[in-house]
């Protein structure tokens, strides 16, 4: 079980680390059309989120490294990772989808989560 559960968390580790580090590395101008000026506010805003995104992958490093001495972290990671697959999901209910692949990155998110509160529950 703590294996499959290090796996787990070392995988969300790694989505935060490079997903994060892509979007600091991108900012809101990415996007956005070329012809529209970047407001700085909401490109302070975007950065601000993505460093906090990638932040978040050191701590789940250090929670695959340290697993043996935490035990209810574990369910508060799940629910992050739980809540933002519901994100996804919120968003797809009030704009509508934005494509098949964060459809599948959406139902992803939330089935992952639950099995890192599962894992944990039964270890």
């Amino acid at each position: 079980m703590d294996l499959a559960l290090q796996i787990l968390l070392g995988l969300v580790a790694l989505i935060c680390l490079f997903g994060g580090m892509n979007l600091i590395r991108k900012g809101v101008g990415s996007f956005l059309p070329d012809n529209i000026t970047v407001p700085t506010y909401l490109d302070n805003i975007f950065r601000f989120l993505s460093g906090i995104y990638f932040s978040l992958g050191f701590l789940l490093t250090w929670v695959v490294c340290n697993i043996h001495q935490i035990s209810d972290l574990i369910y508060c990671i799940g629910l992050v990772v739980i809540f933002s697959g519901f994100g996804r999901l919120y968003s797809r209910i009030k704009v509508g989808s934005a494509g098949k692949k964060t459809d599948r990155i959406m139902m992803f998110e939330i089935i992952l989560g639950i099995c890192i509160v599962l894992l944990q529950y039964f270890r």
